[in-house]
């Protein structure tokens, strides 16, 4: 495994991404993903699922240093009276002290709450909620705004072949950010993608194994593939036996002017 580092602490570049899997599933997914490998996993208040993978975690019988557990604060909490109850409610339905990254999920519609926000977020690091702090959605102007506050490390953002991300890779590169990538295989229909397909069959991989690759082989770039199945888990952790060339790189970043946004 590939890791991005942050104030000395190594983040996996691929991460385990647990929207929609809730209840046993949930737990046996998160429980399955840690055993074959997995050491980064992300969930939120809004999957109403981190009961499930914080007894997915314990059930891996993982040192908690080794695993890195990001969740998110929604919109309706950024308030500063639900803020902070709302991180340690995510806190008590983990069963855990803290988290490695914490998020503000989506922006406010209004600039006072999103500077309230960030505030709120950077208390959380003091109060040891969590080692460290960024955002996800958040556009450029409200990432430097934000970074003006708080020692931000990372924005979350929908990023795929078929979406760029150029603007927004360019300035946390910049900046010395990170760049987690949600939805990194879109929802399928790239996997007939004739340009991925034809890649893919020259690396001996698959289409998803190529997509995965091609996002965490920027600099600066982590990836959170979802994956019910062992089968699936297994074959998005394949991607670190092989590199794709720079023109390959290049063909995939072409895909761009589709200009396909899942979420």
């Amino acid at each position: 495994m590939l890791h991005l580092q942050q104030n000395n602490i190594q983040i996996p570049v691929l991460g385990f991404g647990t929207y929609t899997l809730t209840g046993n599933k949930g737990i046996e997914a998160t429980e399955t993903a840690l055993r074959i490998g997995y050491r980064h996993l992300d969930t939120a208040e809004f999957y109403k699922n981190e009961a499930e993978v914080g007894k997915g975690m314990r059930n891996s019988k993982l040192d908690r240093k080794d695993i890195f557990l990001t969740t998110k604060v929604w919109p309706t909490n950024l308030d500063k009276n639900k803020f902070i109850p709302a991180v340690e409610e995510s806190l008590r339905q983990l069963n855990q002290e803290y988290v490695d990254l914490l998020l503000i999920h989506w922006p406010a519609d209004n600039e006072d709450t999103n500077c309230s926000a960030v505030d709120l977020l950077a208390e959380c690091l003091h109060k040891q909620y969590a080692r460290l702090i960024g955002v996800s959605n958040f556009s450029i102007p409200q990432l430097e705004q934000a970074q003006k506050q708080a020692p931000i490390v990372c924005n979350q953002v929908e990023y795929h072949p078929y979406y760029s991300q150029k603007e927004m890779l360019d300035y946390v590169q910049e900046n010395g950010l990170f760049l987690t990538a949600y939805s990194p295989l879109g929802q399928g229909d790239m996997l007939n993608e004739p340009v991925l397909k034809n890649i893919a069959a020259e690396y001996n991989k698959t289409v998803s194994q190529v997509v995965l690759r091609w996002l965490i082989q920027q600099p600066q770039v982590a990836a959170i593939p979802k994956a019910s199945s062992e089968k699936h888990q297994l074959e998005n952790l394949q991607i670190f036996d092989f590199e794709l060339r720079d023109e390959d790189m290049e063909k995939i970043s072409g895909l761009k002017h589709k200009n396909k946004k899942y979420c």
